[in-house]
């Protein structure tokens, strides 16, 4: 969108029944679920400005930012992600609770494919061999993309993503990526965008990066873990860990 027409706050709108669209495409039965309205009326994206960032592998200089998903009385939209983990947010907040998470997001890359009806293979690296077979913390195996990686992590910079060590999983040419300790809503933008800012490097490097959970029959499945920690807000304390430093009752109850 021009930069003037934004500024000029006409405002952004999409339909709300995008949540009900599964990853396949297919429409998901929502009728004794949710509480939509079948004319699909469009609901208001309201931007917010903590997020705002340039993307930085455009030549033009361009910003981006996230929106929140508000009904046109207001409220927020209750399928919408981030207004869903804002209410989870807000109900420890009324317990005098604050959630802390660190997440780990596992991805690999791959040859570009252009058929889909062929199966992703690894890419080729700078040695100009094909990893077949996993290197679980290889460096070595990281250095196959340096190139790719430093780009990365300049992107990420750029946009003040809060991701931190990068290290070679179990599969071959899977990688994952951690990222600091901090505020849950904050992270899972920082997710968000670095899936963007990974998959856009890649394709940069004439390869693919794909997030799937089981992208290659014969390879270990990706996953996103979090670490989870939960701090009383007036004594700053852990309270899933016991004074002695183990699992405390909360915990076990937690999980």
């Amino acid at each position: 969108m021009p930069a003037d027409k934004f500024l000029r706050n006409e405002g952004l709108r999409m339909p709300e029944a995008v949540f009900l669209q599964s990853v396949t495409g297919e429409w998901i039965p929502y009728e004794d679920l949710f509480d939509v309205d079948p004319a699909e009326i469009d609901m208001q994206l309201c931007p917010d400005p903590s997020t705002t960032c340039l993307v930085p592998w455009v030549e033009e200089p361009t910003a981006q930012v996230i929106h929140d998903c508000i009904h046109h009385d207001g409220t927020p939209v209750e399928l919408s992600p981030r207004n869903v983990l804002n209410r989870v947010l807000k109900s420890y907040e009324e317990h005098g609770l604050k959630p802390v998470v660190a997440p780990e997001l596992e991805f690999y890359l791959t040859k570009i494919n252009k058929d889909p009806d062929y199966p992703l293979t690894p890419p080729v690296g700078r040695s100009g061999r094909q990893e077949v077979t996993g290197q679980f913390y290889g460096i070595d195996a990281l250095n196959e993309f340096d190139p790719l990686f430093e780009e990365m992590y300049d992107f990420c910079e750029a946009q003040e993503l809060e991701i931190d060590a990068l290290t070679h999983e179990s599969g071959s040419a899977q990688m994952e990526i951690n990222f600091n300790h901090g505020d849950p809503l904050r992270l899972a933008d920082h997710v968000y965008l670095f899936k963007r800012t990974m998959r856009e490097t890649s394709i940069r490097h004439k390869v693919y990066a794909t997030f799937m959970a089981k992208p290659m029959e014969n390879q270990p499945g990706s996953s996103l873990h979090i670490h989870q920690s939960l701090l009383d807000v007036k004594t700053g304390k852990n309270i899933f860990s016991d004074q002695k430093g183990r699992d405390s009752k909360t915990l076990r109850h937690f999980i």
